[in-house]
């Protein structure tokens, strides 16, 4: 079963995930751009019991585009976002891809959000698209 390891970029706040998530994307959001501080932000989905989380962290709950809120879970010492529970899906923990800086973690599957997406954004082929 494949290990994977996510942290803040201190490494205080971790997070072990066992197994595969079960699913990725990315979304063009508004507040994911602004969270992230990207054009998208990219996240992998697994159930909660596959996710070990460690060390402290400072809450912050935001609403995205649908109005669907989620409480992001971010180090309180260098501020970087490690996971987070959108709260329509209890079963779930999310974790930003970039918080496992892996070059090898799979890529999304699924883009969401397309109409806010920036003009030079290209996602992966095969990735189901959704506006």
């Amino acid at each position: 079963m494949t290990t994977r390891h996510a942290s803040c970029t201190c490494g205080q706040l971790t997070a072990q995930v066992s197994g595969e998530p079960l699913r990725i994307s990315i979304c063009h959001c508004l507040n994911c751009q602004r969270r992230s501080g990207g054009p998208f932000a990219q996240q992998a989905r697994f159930l909660r019991e596959q996710v070990r989380i460690e060390g402290h962290s400072t809450e912050f709950v935001l609403a995205g585009d649908s109005g669907a809120r989620a409480r992001f879970h971010f180090c309180p010492q260098c501020g970087a976002t490690v996971w987070y529970e959108p709260e329509a899906l209890p079963d779930f923990i999310m974790i930003p891809v970039g918080a496992f800086a892996d070059p090898g973690f799979p890529a999304p599957t699924v883009s969401v959000y397309e109409e806010r997406m920036h003009g030079w954004v290209a996602p992966p082929a095969g990735a189901q698209r959704i506006q």
